[in-house]
């Protein structure tokens, strides 16, 4: 079984900047850097015959490559954060590709999550963190940014659960058309 999803690497400079804001969060588990990335699309566990099915569903993708830049920082969890995020701008080229993104994987048979699309980076996951201090911690680190940076391509990747923090896998990677 391989537990998928589809995502945009960031730059080393980018996955860098977000590091300089892992501090000072009671029950912050910090996401390593090497596992930053912006999700485009959680496929979650599947067979081999899925796997080959994301495979031929994602190559047959057609969308411009863009400029991304990340802003902001915010929680998930209403009254019990459980995770922080550095926010991506909505760009109307990041949109479209997640939309194609989806659109392809539902045609070729995955049963996505339908929730609306917010693009973020995990920074971390909390346990035991008080609203208080995940909307202090938003508040402190609210006028990030970063970049703009190329995207140029995006990646499906595989997840393999380790003792303290999943291990990520780029099993194929996809280019974007030259938008000039």
């Amino acid at each position: 079984m391989h537990r998928l999803f589809v995502a945009l690497s960031l730059p080393e400079i980018v996955a860098d900047a977000l590091t300089t804001l892992q501090y000072g969060v009671e029950g912050a588990r910090w996401r390593p850097v090497e596992n930053f990335h912006l999700t485009l699309a959680f496929i979650g566990e599947t067979d081999r015959h899925g796997f080959d099915a994301a495979i031929d569903a994602l190559s047959e993708i057609d969308a411009p490559s863009f400029e991304l830049r990340l802003s902001g920082i915010g929680t998930f969890g209403d009254k019990k954060p459980h995770s922080l995020w550095a926010g991506a701008d909505a760009a109307p080229a990041l949109l479209h590709l997640q939309a194609k993104v989806e659109t392809a994987l539902r045609r070729a048979g995955f049963d996505l999550e339908k929730r609306k699309f917010k693009p973020h980076v995990t920074l971390a996951y909390l346990k035991g963190t008080t609203l208080h201090e995940a909307e202090s911690y938003a508040a402190q680190h609210g006028l990030f940014s970063c970049g703009p940076f190329p995207v140029e391509d995006f990646h499906l990747y595989s997840s393999k659960l380790g003792n303290t923090t999943s291990v990520y896998e780029i099993e194929a990677s996809y280019a974007l058309s030259s938008s000039r």
